[in-house]
């Protein structure tokens, strides 16, 4: 079995807020200016990433279903006068670098993942594999207009992060719960990534198949 302890969380639930709002909202906890250019993804990652502090050495799984939906419609619209900058922010995993170069702060193992049905199942057995001590598990959708309803964009907007420990020193604050995964020959049943969210957002205990041949199990303290 894997398994790892849940140290931290933190999550954002934007919902059908737009770029602008999303600005606005975050904008006091970045430098002036800073969020000009900055995907509405990224300023939610952003403000995740900043909450958990990543060292150097821990390593970072990304999951995003659609990454920078609403985005990427902007860069489309652009057409036939298209900005490099925006083909550049549109780009899936432009949330996370814009958080970590914001951050001035290298990032050591980096497991960029995008997908729909076994998105959450196999993001998971990265962070429970990944050999570093420390994994900030983290992911999150743009809202989209147009896209979203050809399935080509979220929604909604939400992002989260949380770090996972091997283990836990006696001397360390309790932890929030914990992810193991274990074989499991059952039907599998995929978690979309906005259903993946709520249940992180709400701390809602969960077990079951999300990928061929692996049983999760999510258990909140």
């Amino acid at each position: 079995m894997l398994e790892r302890h849940i140290i931290t969380l933190r999550t954002d639930d934007a919902g059908r807020e737009d770029a602008a709002a999303t600005r606005e909202r975050l904008k006091a906890g970045f430098p002036p200016g800073a969020v000009r250019r900055m995907t509405q993804l990224g300023m939610l990652m952003s403000t995740i990433l900043n909450d958990l502090a990543p060292a150097p050495d821990d390593a970072i799984v990304y999951a995003s279903q659609y990454a920078e939906g609403r985005t990427l419609e902007t860069y489309l619209e652009s057409f036939p006068t298209a900005s490099p900058t925006g083909f550049q922010t549109s780009i899936h995993p432009g949330a996370v670098q814009q958080g970590m170069i914001r951050r001035a702060q290298p990032a050591g193992d980096f497991f960029p993942m995008a997908g729909r049905d076994y998105l959450v199942g196999q993001s998971l057995l990265t962070a429970l594999l990944a050999p570093a001590a420390r994994v900030v598990l983290c992911g999150g959708e743009e809202r989209g207009t147009w896209l979203a309803t050809i399935d080509g964009a979220s929604e909604r907007a939400f992002a989260y992060g949380m770090i996972l420990a091997q283990s836990v020193a006696d001397d360390d604050a309790r932890p929030l719960g914990r992810i193991a995964l274990e074989p499991g020959d059952e039907a599998v049943s995929p978690l979309l990534s906005g259903e993946w969210f709520d249940l992180v957002h709400a701390r809602k205990n969960f077990s079951g198949v999300l990928s061929p041949g692996w049983r999760a199990t999510i258990e909140w303290q």
